[in-house]
């Protein structure tokens, strides 16, 4: 991965860690250790999820990038439903607080979707890649324009 992903990627985790942090604190006072282990579970699914889902866009930019806004937006549906999918099939569990894992599921969420939003507004990313190879002429370019 390049370094602006992996900024990128580091600047949604950190974020999304934290806010799961807070949500398995706060579900071990109020729902005790289920609570905490629900909180943890969803938080980790959170950052898989989005961070595979980041790694996969990423690597679609690079490849294809005329299919880049269509896989991105694909892939937050796909995403979104994947984590329906979570809540409805651990809905009945009893190996942790079902409410603690969904609550803190969205919120996660929440927090990756605003942190990669704020981290890829914050970054520097070049619209054109610069050409790395250098001309023939001893570093002059190619066309340098009127030679009058």
């Amino acid at each position: 991965m390049p370094s602006n992903d992996v900024r990128i990627l580091l600047q949604a985790a950190v974020p999304t860690a934290a806010v799961g942090a807070v949500a398995a604190v706060v579900s071990a006072v109020v729902a005790g250790g289920k609570g905490a282990i629900g909180a943890a579970v969803a938080t980790l699914v959170v950052i898989v999820f989005m961070g595979l889902g980041l790694y996969v866009l990423q690597r679609t930019a690079k490849s294809l990038p005329h299919l880049f806004q269509a896989m991105g937006l694909m892939l937050y549906t796909a995403q979104i439903l994947l984590l329906f999918v979570f809540v409805a099939i651990f809905k009945n569990t009893t190996l942790f607080n079902p409410k603690a894992f969904a609550l803190t599921l969205v919120a996660t969420t929440l927090a990756w979707i605003g942190a990669q939003a704020r981290a890829h507004m914050k970054s520097k990313i070049l619209y054109v890649e610069p050409d790395s190879t250098s001309s023939s002429t001893g570093g002059q370019p190619k066309n340098p324009g009127h030679s009058s």
